[in-house]
């Protein structure tokens, strides 16, 4: 044979990241946390953005999150410290700036969906689940692939058979569970798929911005 394969590298080129993480608690922050998003429910009303149904608070939650929703909000800021840098002359240093937060509540029930949208304005995007309802009851977070459908348009029926690639031009999606914590990229269009419980799934959406 003329040629013969010695090497097979194979890169990731420009990911876009999903960072979980499971926070752990065992003095009833959640708890606490929870009642305290549904007694804000309870004395004001919805706004309307992107969700369909359930409750969203205005973006004001860290007027009263109280203790618990502050130290769920400042681990944020520390896990996207961690995961950030900034450009400097000799290359790039990890970032060491306090981040401008901005959150909100979030309460589903049964049928209670959000569409896809982005944060504007902002450098992270994150989700915290105080209670999430139940297992296997739909609710995910669906994360859409920022280049669009632009990798399945030439041949919608062929993958890239790499790890990380088979979704190429469509979605993936996250199921939480409570105590999750996620942060992504605020420029990616993202969407909550239909919660199916019959209990409430409890959030806190927020924005890190520099």
């Amino acid at each position: 044979m003329p040629f013969v394969t010695q090497n097979l590298d194979i890169n990731s080129l420009f990911p876009t990241p999903l960072v979980v993480l499971l926070l752990g608690s065992d003095d009833g922050a959640n708890d606490r946390l929870k009642a305290r998003i549904l007694a804000q429910a309870e004395s004001h009303p919805s706004v309307l953005k992107s969700n369909r149904g359930g409750w969203q608070s205005d973006t004001d939650f860290t007027e009263w999150a109280g203790p618990d929703g502050a130290a769920m909000l400042a681990l944020a800021g520390e896990v996207a410290t961690k995961i950030s840098a900034v450009q400097t002359a000799d290359g790039f240093a990890p970032a060491a700036f306090a981040w401008k937060t901005n959150a909100w509540a979030n309460i589903n029930r049964a049928g209670n969906t959000n569409d896809m949208h982005t944060h504007a304005g902002a450098y992270w995007s994150g989700v915290y689940y105080v209670d999430d309802g139940g297992v296997e009851v739909g609710g995910a977070l669906e994360l859409m692939d920022p280049r669009g459908v632009t990798p399945m348009m030439y041949a919608p029926l062929v993958r890239m058979g790499i790890k990380g690639c088979l979704t190429a031009g469509g979605s993936e999606t996250f199921q939480p569970k409570t105590g999750n914590m996620v942060l992504f990229p605020a420029w990616l269009f993202h969407a909550v798929q239909p919660y199916t419980g019959d209990a409430v799934r409890i959030s806190v959406a927020f924005n890190l911005c520099v």
